[in-house]
């Protein structure tokens, strides 16, 4: 999960997620590369006498300025495309949740396991273990097992709301009378959190999300959830 004072993005637990990491990377090296051309151009106008007005043929130099952006463009756009089509994938899922956004907690829908149902609502302060996050923490987490492909449907009962969890690299509207689908697959075990993204109201910033993810063969093992 994010800490103070963070710069960078959170740590990746999802192929999608290292996918977009490196595409933030590549990108932020030819913003660089951008900036700093354009400085140096304004250095060279600042401090550079102009003795010759007479410049009113330069076709080779708007060529270059016209070509270049166009390949910039196209090095940004191939993979961002990538990405994005390789986000939409469902590739047979093994396991299916449904989450519907309330105003202001989540209902999820186990549709694989008898139809299980259950709330999860914020930990009020006064709920708080040591150890617990403020404002992050729920009385019900999603249990989930990692290296299998699941398959999120999406969709709220009220308002919009958007069901995003950085470190997964997942982020989907919540529409009333839309059900909108996301895939993921986790690498590591571990706890990790997520907020409504979304305005949705009053309490838009006390519906988070939680997803504990557990190896797969204790998964199948038997129910884990705490209700």
């Amino acid at each position: 999960m994010a800490h103070a004072a963070q710069v960078g993005l959170q740590d990746a637990t999802s192929p999608i997620m290292e996918e977009l990491i490196t595409f933030h990377d590549h990108t932020l090296m030819i913003i660089f590369l951008i900036c700093f051309l354009v400085l140096y151009a304004l250095f060279l106008t600042l401090t550079t006498k102009l003795t010759n007005t007479n410049i009113s043929d330069a076709q080779e130099m708007e060529t270059v300025w016209t070509i270049l952006p166009a390949i910039i463009l196209v090095l940004i756009a191939l993979p961002s495309l990538r990405i994005l089509y390789m986000a939409d994938e469902v590739n047979d899922p093994s396991l299916t949740i449904k989450s519907i956004g309330h105003q202001w907690y989540w209902t999820y829908e186990y549709t694989d396991y008898g139809g299980l149902i259950f709330n999860s609502y914020m930990l009020p302060p006064l709920f708080l273990e040591p150890g617990d996050l403020r404002l992050l923490d729920v009385d019900n987490r999603v249990v989930l097992p990692i290296e299998a492909p699941i398959r999120m449907m999406i969709t709220s009962q009220d308002v919009l709301h958007s069901w995003a969890v950085p470190t997964l690299g997942l982020k989907t509207d919540a529409i009333p009378g839309r059900l909108n689908q996301t895939t993921f697959t986790a690498t590591r075990p571990g706890v990790y959190y997520g907020q409504c993204s979304e305005i949705c109201g009053a309490n838009h910033s006390f519906m988070p999300i939680v997803l504990e993810l557990i190896p797969l063969k204790i998964f199948e093992m038997g129910p884990v959830f705490t209700l």
